[in-house]
């Protein structure tokens, strides 16, 4: 079955152009308003350009531009993307490494405040919408995002939560060299960050549900041309009424739950669906490709 069936499809080139400046825009603001004024690191590989970039300043006394050690950084990152998740995902990704690095050294920054503790609960909540933005165009912000990607697509799961503990011993490695306060609140800034991920990237989290219905055939149909997902059928009693009625056992990703839900109670006012969230799955599960 063709790709364009399913509820989630995979956006324009336009959107996904807008969504990635979007992102550039807010990312590169945020280094240079939240991250650079407090002195925090974001994690993944802008926070280890910030991380040797101070590094160089404070032992060196040279200042080090931020865009091609970005970009040195994302170097096999991208080769790894381009060769294994997709060169349409690459090259978007590569649109917004440019655009972020660009704007990062040309943007003036910005002193919005100089409570440590707004600046990382706030500027985690803020990188984590621009990291967001690209996730939705199908795209990344380089570094430690194309890692998490990678392994999400092979594994079928969240990675975000082990990408922030991968930063956390980044993080650890810029308290010993530049001192404990300032990398504690990055870990601060990294952790409201994997938050709002995981509340608004809901890719690879798994739903099941179990659909409870009189018209097992005309719900399945609905799963499969929405989702691409199959179905099993159990057949039962309703012990209320003692009628005749079928369950549907489907698994798909959470994305999906809201919109195909609204599908099926349209067809079947009286069905009975109840979600619950998968922990983990062992099997085939359709997943749309990112090219």
């Amino acid at each position: 079955m063709s790709n364009t069936t399913t509820l989630i499809s995979a956006p324009s080139a336009l959107k996904r152009i807008v969504l990635i400046l979007t992102g550039a825009v807010i990312f590169s603001l945020n280094l240079n308003s939240f991250a650079y004024v407090a002195a925090l690191f974001p994690g993944g590989f802008s926070g280890i350009s910030l991380l040797i970039q101070r590094s160089v300043e404070k032992f060196f006394g040279t200042h080090i531009p931020y865009t091609p050690l970005y970009f040195a950084l994302n170097a096999v990152p991208v080769f790894i993307s381009f060769k294994y998740i997709g060169k349409k995902f690459t090259l978007y990704s590569l649109l917004m490494i440019a655009c972020s690095s660009v704007l990062t050294d040309c943007i003036p920054k910005i002193n919005i405040t100089n409570d440590l503790l707004l600046c990382s609960v706030f500027g985690g909540i803020i990188n984590g919408l621009a990291i967001t933005c690209c996730l939705h165009a199908d795209a990344t912000s380089g570094g430690t995002d194309f890692i998490a990607i990678y392994f999400s697509e092979k594994k079928g799961v969240d990675m975000w939560n082990a990408i922030f503990m991968m930063n956390a011993c980044v993080l650890v490695v810029a308290g010993i060299l530049l001192g404990w306060e300032k990398a504690l609140y990055s870990i601060i800034f990294q952790f409201s960050s994997t938050q709002v991920l995981n509340s608004l990237y809901r890719r690879y989290q798994k739903i099941t549900l179990l659909i409870i219905t009189e018209k097992p055939d005309e719900l399945y149909d609905a799963v499969k041309s929405l989702t691409n997902h199959d179905a099993t059928k159990f057949s039962g009693i309703g012990c209320y009424k003692n009628s005749v009625k079928s369950m549907l056992y489907t698994v798909v990703s959470a994305e999906e739950v809201g919109p195909l839900s609204k599908e099926l109670k349209k067809r079947d006012p009286k069905s009975f669906i109840n979600v619950f969230k998968t922990k983990e799955i062992m099997g085939s599960f359709f997943r749309r490709s990112k090219d």
